[in-house]
């Protein structure tokens, strides 16, 4: 081996060596700051369960009140249908004006406005009409109850109509109908905890990604440590690197604690794909976010300062880059801006790898792009830490 080639060897090994030596200061750094280190534990084990056992998505127990002024049997029978597990019938009211300061005080979700002439255009076989007043002041429930709402008018009438035809003599069986079979893959059973633990893990990565290497480089500033790592035989680049190694190795200790130690045996989210692929990828992700906050670092002069900027990169990112809102729903410049979000592919990462056991081959088209992100958000980091303090 020429001398050059060694010495080579040897300049390298002592840069590795001193980037390991670093990271492992932040690492312990990390583990000294007893709210930060709370804080990480907290964000993968018991947010991960509150997550899990908030409020469900599905429309449980609204309560409906009725105004029946036809009081027949169809009637009766109609009302029936409304009951448990989606609705609950809350009583009668006297007066269809009664019912409205009900649902303007807030006291039901639904009116069901029952005319006099219900039961009697049913029997002659004509056009029955009947109301239903739904408070939409939170829209998640108001269009729910008003979808089931039609599905079970729907119902009655088909049921109602089909009596109708046996009482004629024929039979409903021989009449075109068109028959609607769903199959829901992934998630058959449509279970909220699976996607509120996922979507959980996944805001918590990204605000603990960009918060903790942010947190990092301002202790360094405030505590004056900043200046004796720059005048000691360290480059930029090692330093940023070492926090940002550091960081990305508690993220995976963190994801494993809540994939491993909580979201598979406590709620049994599936995880069908390649553990290492999800890792791999996972770390990449980290890299990614990391070289965000490292950024976000270089505009803050203490801790309250870095919180403000990280709270205004974190907020539209996980808001708007489709963990918790369908990039379907948004206009479409925004869902093209937010493909510039790191966020945005690692959801395909990850619901691809959990919960449909997708390999690289078909992730790719999300890795690229979250890799360049992470590459420039790096560089773009490291060009401001050399611009401020080189």
């Amino acid at each position: 081996m020429s001398r050059p080639h060694a010495r080579t060897l040897t300049l390298a090994r002592i840069w590795l060596q001193q980037t390991t030596v670093l990271a492992m200061k932040e690492i312990r750094q990390l583990l000294r700051d007893r709210a930060l280190f709370i804080y990480t534990v907290y964000i993968f084990t018991a947010n991960i369960i509150i997550a899990a056992g908030g409020a469900s998505n599905e429309l449980r127990d609204s309560p409906v009140r009725v105004h029946d002024a036809d009081r027949s049997v169809a009637s009766r029978e109609l009302i029936y249908h409304f009951q448990r597990p989606r609705f609950r019938l809350a009583g009668e009211v006297e007066s269809a004006s009664a019912a409205m300061r009900m649902l303007d005080r807030g006291e039901t979700q639904m009116i069901l406005d029952i005319p006099p002439d219900f039961g009697e255009s049913l029997r002659r076989q004509q056009p029955a009409h009947v109301q239903a007043l739904i408070d939409t002041s939170q829209a998640n429930t108001g269009y729910l109850a008003s979808s089931y709402a039609a599905r079970i008018v729907a119902r009655f009438s088909e049921d109602w109509a089909q009596r109708n035809i046996i009482r004629a003599g024929g039979d409903p069986r021989n009449l075109p109908a068109i028959k609607n079979e769903l199959r829901v893959w992934y998630n058959p059973d449509l279970n909220d905890k699976w996607f509120n633990t996922i979507s959980e893990l996944l805001t918590m990565v990204t605000v603990a990604c960009i918060l903790l290497p942010a947190a990092a480089m301002i202790r360094e500033k405030e505590r004056g440590t900043l200046e004796q790592l720059l005048v000691s035989p360290l480059t930029p680049l090692q330093i940023m690197l070492s926090k940002l190694l550091s960081m990305m190795l508690v993220m995976l200790c963190g994801t494993t604690v809540a994939v491993f130690g909580i979201m598979l045996p406590l709620y049994h989210v599936p995880f069908v794909g390649s553990v290492p692929l999800f890792f791999l990828l996972t770390a990449l992700y980290a890299f990614t976010n990391a070289g965000l906050g490292l950024a976000a670092a270089t505009f803050a002069r203490n801790s309250a300062q870095v919180g403000l900027v990280v709270l205004l990169m974190v907020m539209p990112i996980v808001m708007l880059s489709g963990t918790w809102t369908p990039m379907e729903s948004m206009p479409a410049w925004l869902r093209a801006l937010m493909y510039l979000s790191p966020l945005r592919h690692f959801i395909e990462i990850a619901y691809g790898i959990l919960l449909r056991g997708a390999g690289f081959g078909l992730l790719w088209p999300s890795v690229l792009p979250m890799a360049a992100i992470g590459v420039a958000l790096f560089a773009l980091g490291l060009a401001r830490f050399r611009t401020q303090f080189v």
